[in-house]
C-alpha cells in the first residue's frame, strides 16, 4: 500500500528535490514559520551542520519587532544575513519549505539579499 502524503509535505519534498538538484554545494537557508514567529537557519547539508541561525525569538530581535509580523521577519532576515557572514557564508541556495514565497517568508528573504546574503 503506498504511503499518502499531506498536500504541505508534497510540497515540501518538491521543492527539497528541486533544491538538491541544483544546490552545487552551497549551504541551505532554510525557513519555518509559525503562527507566531518565524526561524531561519543555515544548513551545510554536506557535513549536516547548523551553521547560523536566527529566530524572532533572539534577544536582539525580540521586544523590538513583532515576530509574527513581515517587520519581524525582516529582522529576522537580516541577523542571519549578519551571522552568516561571520560565519564565511556569502552564498546560500533559499528553502522556503511548503511555505508560499509570499509575506513573511518574502520579508526575510528580501532582508536577507539586502544584508549581502546572495541567493
Amino acid at each position: 500500500m503506498p504511503i499518502t502524503l499531506k498536500g504541505s509535505e508534497r510540497r515540501k519534498q518538491r521543492v527539497r528535490k528541486a533544491i538538491k538538484a541544483r544546490a552545487y554545494g552551497r549551504p541551505r537557508l532554510s525557513v519555518h514559520r509559525s503562527d507566531k514567529n518565524i526561524y531561519a537557519q543555515i544548513i551545510d547539508d554536506a557535513s549536516g551542520r547548523t551553521l547560523a541561525s536566527a529566530s524572532s525569538l533572539d534577544a536582539d530581535i525580540k521586544g523590538k519587532a513583532n515576530g509574527g509580523a513581515a517587520e519581524g521577519a525582516a529582522a529576522v532576515g537580516k541577523l542571519v544575513a549578519e551571522r552568516a557572514k561571520a560565519a564565511n557564508v556569502s552564498e546560500v541556495i533559499f528553502d522556503r519549505g511548503a511555505y508560499l514565497y509570499h509575506g513573511r517568508v518574502k520579508a526575510l528573504a528580501d532582508a536577507a539579499r539586502e544584508a549581502g546574503l546572495q541567493f
